[in-house]
């Protein structure tokens, strides 16, 4: 317990504050010495040391608030290089965003958040997979006595592109998030997130452009956007699902994305490419929803498309689920995270 500042009395027509204040702190052997203002870079602690150390953990009726459990806490957005395989077993080191959480029962305090974060750091030189997140889950509930518990790593995933005719190539980089979580029965749900970023031609502008063109010989143009589509699927169990099948599915099902590297061919190319798919955000929907249900390694998806108008100061947007019984819902609601 922290004995307040001894300041004297207060004398009238004199100053309380011409004596220094001393700041004491209980301990086993009575009052402890002034406290010393000034770091000691040369202190070491030992195992005898850190035993005299509080935990706030131990406290008695330490809680505070309503006596409730909450359904998670932990840490997010800690940052750290981590391994990932690519198609054809190259390993690429990627900055990760982590955000590791558990269950917390109403009686508990808090948790350890130091054991997430060192936990990543403990399996740091492995390739990263959900195998790998699934041990890290146990562990978390193993070391932290937590119910439930749940692992999102966020990171930017690099692919090798190659234009539509000049034959060059190009870095192209998708957002990937791979979410894992474990509850207290033991089921394991692997989850992976994919941004894909393509052009979205208006299919009624670029009728409207043809109608001035060959009535009137107007010189008109299809109002045309960049757009993303969030992809959120649900592996099913002992199928595997790579990064690389999630953008061959969204480059199938869209054809248009967005290219790396261009010269004047593949310009044109695009060009023809979009005047080819042109689509509406309810056609992106169901297109993405048609070649994702092909798949039986997915189990269940939810897809968020959002179309950057040029025509309109706001964004046209849509929303689709496979419709798996009491599986994800066509509830997306962060359409400002699609601006691209």
């Amino acid at each position: 317990m922290v004995i307040a500042p001894t300041l004297g009395p207060l004398i009238p027509g004199k100053s309380a504050m011409k004596k220094k204040p001393m700041y004491l702190h209980e301990a086993p052997g009575g009052l402890a010495p002034q406290m010393n203002r000034s770091f000691d870079a040369h202190f070491k602690s030992n195992a005898a040391y850190r035993a005299t150390l509080p935990d706030m953990m131990d406290a008695v009726n330490a809680a505070e608030g309503a006596h409730v459990p909450i359904q998670q806490v932990g840490c997010a957005n800690f940052r750290l290089p981590l391994k990932f395989r690519a198609r054809g077993g190259k390993i690429h080191i990627l900055e990760t965003s982590v955000t590791g959480t558990v269950s917390l029962e109403a009686g508990l305090k808090g948790i350890n958040m130091g054991r997430i974060m060192r936990s990543f750091y403990e399996h740091a030189d492995e390739v990263f997979s959900f195998e790998v997140l699934r041990r890290l889950l146990a562990k978390y509930q193993r070391q932290i006595g937590a119910f439930e518990a749940r692992i999102n790593l966020s990171f930017s995933f690099p692919m090798l592109q190659r234009s539509l005719r000049s034959g060059l190539t190009g870095w192209q980089y998708y957002r990937v998030a791979f979410e894992a979580t474990l509850d207290r029965a033991g089921n394991f749900r692997r989850i992976v997130e994919f941004d894909f970023v393509y052009s979205s031609t208006c299919p009624c502008s670029a009728e409207l452009s043809e109608h001035a063109r060959s009535t009137r010989g107007a010189y008109a143009t299809p109002h045309a956007q960049r757009s993303k589509a969030r992809v959120r699927v649900v592996l099913a169990d002992k199928r595997t699902l790579t990064i690389e099948d999630l953008q061959r599915h969204c480059a199938n099902a869209l054809k248009t994305e967005t290219q790396v590297m261009v010269k004047r061919e593949d310009e044109q190319a695009f060009a023809e490419l979009n005047g080819t798919y042109i689509k509406f955000v309810e056609d992106a929907a169901r297109l993405l929803h048609r070649e994702l249900a092909a798949d039986e390694r997915i189990f269940d998806f939810q897809a968020a498309c959002s179309h950057l108008e040029s025509l309109h100061s706001h964004d046209a947007v849509s929303v689709i689920c496979k419709g798996v019984k009491d599986g994800l819902r066509a509830d997306f609601s962060d359409f400002q995270s699609l601006v691209c």
